[in-house]
């Protein structure tokens, strides 16, 4: 929407599947149609008003379709011909009715060669109400017909005006790429007549096909410096152009740093062991590792570092075996393990987000898929363009990401009946445990697994008659706890042959119990659960295990975790809720009541959306204490309280 030149009356574009454009104008209180411009072959999915570069210049629409084109239509005061009367143009004027016979003519060529693409020169003529003796009428016409992209059109933007003569329209299309258009030199050919040829100065993006769903958006920065576009699979890209010395008209252009991210629900996160990055899962059916590092002004940031998984399937749990290697589960029934490639370890260590020895260098530079595969293999040569590899000094690009910084496949774990839904890792990372989707006692199971050679650990863990929700070790993997969607937790303990057995077990809670987690001490365990309580419970004087605590919270509770005692023996529990806030309480020593509500994360500072999984860093940072948060919402956040703990 905007208004028509030397005018105040509005003028409203309307686009959709029928493949017109619509173009209403408002009259007192109302819209009434006013004009219908066709010729696309297919639906319009973008439009986009340039406003006049002076206030006697024409209005520009664009219009942008499925049919991978984008239309120019002028639209001027109907003052070229006639001083706004119809009935005195010159006779050389084409008449209306010359101009159908001449589109008709166009159509019936474009169908026998080139499958209907018509180009309509017809005028429409819009008549404006008001109270003049003589209603002011505008003209629009087609102008440019713009035609480069090899797919779809997605969106249309408009370059700022600038001190830039030239108009220059920012375009986005599922074949991945981002193009600049823009007139060539403008030749006047009348004081009031101009000519120009729309052209594709700049070309940004990936080249072949419609990788990765292409791009579903673009636009300019406030100043028209630089073009953005963002994609299906949740990242931006960012081309910043700057003045060419050797030429004054032309830029120079450059892809620079942007945010990357999950393009759906994040399920599942995990610090590496030492606490240097840490990997994320989501249903966007990737895994994606994070790290803080620092920028050329000495500011702390975190970026995406790699993306070793790009599945078919939905992500749903994911956890660390080393630095570097990690194992996650999809809604499959397989547990799949990958190691870092060579790639990853020199472009962390050149970042410096983290130091590995000389021993963990020596691994394959890359990953690839193979191209009737459907897993990562590792290459000992680059048969792709590694982005790390080739002396990398900076966070990856989004194209980079997607396409070069996979980790190779080395494990498939089996052994479930249905599709996995929780995954847990021991504190030495010698076991993992897996459960599934269960609907019966038979598959309600969990299976326990060494990290050496992949064999069962024993015969599977049972008890629960539904789906195993959570799973947590104790810290000296002694014990084992589940929590499970029939509304009980059960522990298991290691016998003399690895084995775990069942010796305690509770139904107290009222509804579906969402997590479970040890204190780092081992000395107690918490329960979240939908009936707005999280429990902590304690071994008592006859081993039975009892609720010494139960704090009640406003939402369902649906993520928990404790944090180390620290130097002032203290520790922490982070609590987060369905509505997306994280509550933090404080408890002193090894006592197991008395919990202190500290910090209340709400939806101004944490998410708004059901909070999946919360972690807190192994190792802290001068008395800091750092939270790591995922949640439905699609977003990954990573709190910090400070060591005095009085600001979150």
């Amino acid at each position: 929407m905007t208004t028509l030149p030397q005018s105040k009356v509005e003028i409203l574009a309307v686009a959709g599947t029928d493949r017109n454009i619509q173009i209403w104008t408002r009259s007192g209180d109302s819209y009434m149609r006013s004009a219908v411009l066709s010729g696309h072959e297919d639906w319009v999915r973008s439009l986009a008003f340039q406003e006049p570069a002076t206030p006697e210049g024409p209005l520009t629409l664009a219009s942008g379709s499925q049919d991978a084109t984008i239309r120019l239509w002028k639209i001027e005061a109907f003052t070229r011909y006639n001083n706004n009367s119809l009935d005195t143009r010159p006779s050389d004027a084409l008449s209306d009715d010359l101009l159908d016979a001449f589109e008709a003519s166009l159509g019936d060529l474009a169908d026998a060669e080139e499958g209907g693409r018509q180009i309509s020169l017809k005028r429409h003529i819009l008549t404006v109400k008001s109270e003049q003796a003589s209603p002011p009428q505008y003209s629009i016409t087609f102008d440019a017909l713009l035609i480069g992209h090899e797919a779809g059109v997605t969106s249309l933007s408009w370059r700022p005006a600038t001190s830039r003569t030239n108009p220059t329209l920012l375009s986005t299309s599922t074949d991945s790429s981002l193009i600049l258009w823009s007139p060539t030199a403008i030749r006047s050919s009348s004081e009031q007549e101009s000519t120009s040829i729309w052209i594709s100065r700049q070309r940004f993006g990936d080249v072949g096909g419609q990788r990765l769903g292409g791009f579903v958006g673009g636009l300019w920065a406030r100043n028209g410096d630089e073009a953005l576009a963002w994609g299906w699979s949740g990242g931006w890209r960012r081309w910043r152009g700057t003045a060419n010395p050797e030429k004054q008209t032309d830029e120079v252009w450059g892809e620079i740093g942007a945010i990357t991210g999950h393009s759906g629900p994040v399920k599942s996160l995990d610090w590496s062991p030492n606490g240097e990055y840490l990997i994320s899962a989501g249903l966007d059916q990737t895994t994606r590792i994070h790290g803080p590092m620092r920028g050329p002004d000495g500011s702390s940031f975190w970026h995406e570092l790699s993306r070793p998984q790009v599945h078919g399937y939905d992500v749903l749990g994911v956890v660390f075996l080393g630095p570097l290697k990690f194992v996650s589960i999809a809604d499959e029934k397989v547990a799949r393990v990958f190691e870092a490639p060579r790639g990853f370890v020199d472009l962390a260590e050149r970042l410096g987000v983290a130091v590995f020895t000389e021993d963990q260098h020596n691994r394959p530079i890359a990953a690839s898929v193979p191209p009737l595969g459907l897993s990562n293999k590792a290459v000992s040569e680059a048969v792709v363009p590694v982005a790390a590899s080739d002396g990398l000094s900076r966070p990856p690009f989004e194209g980079e990401l997607a396409s070069t910084t996979l980790w190779p496949e080395t494990e498939k774990i089996f052994g479930h009946g249905y599709e996995s839904m929780s995954l847990a890792v021991s504190g030495s990372r010698r076991l993992i445990a897996t459960a599934c989707k269960a609907s019966t006692a038979e598959h309600a199971v969990v299976r326990v697994y060494d990290t050496d050679k992949w064999q069962p650990v024993g015969e599977p863990l049972s008890g629960h008659t539904l789906t195993v929700t959570r799973i947590a070790f104790s810290p000296d993997d002694r014990l084992v706890l589940s929590v499970s969607r029939d509304r009980s937790w059960r522990l298991y303990e290691v016998q003399d042959d690895g084995g775990y057995v069942p010796i305690a077990a509770d139904k107290s809670h009222g509804r579906i119990i969402w997590d479970c987690t040890w204190a780092p001490e081992g000395d107690i365990f918490a329960t979240a659960s939908r009936d707005k309580t999280v429990k902590i419970w304690q071994r008592g004087p006859e081993g039975k295990w009892i609720a010494a605590e139960i704090i009640k919270t406003k939402e369902a509770a649906t993520a928990v975790d404790f944090s180390p005692l620290d130097a002032e023996d203290c520790r922490l529990l982070a609590v987060g809720l369905e509505t997306g806030a994280v509550l933090v309480y404080s408890n002193r020593g090894t006592t197991t009541t008395n919990w202190r509500l500290e910090h209340t994360l709400d939806s101004n500072a944490a998410h708004v959306g059901h909070v999946h999984r919360l972690s807190w860093r192994p190792t802290s940072r001068e008395g800091a204490k750092e939270l790591a948060s995922c949640s439905e919402d699609g977003v990954l956040i990573v709190f910090c309280i400070p060591g005095d703990g009085k600001n979150a």
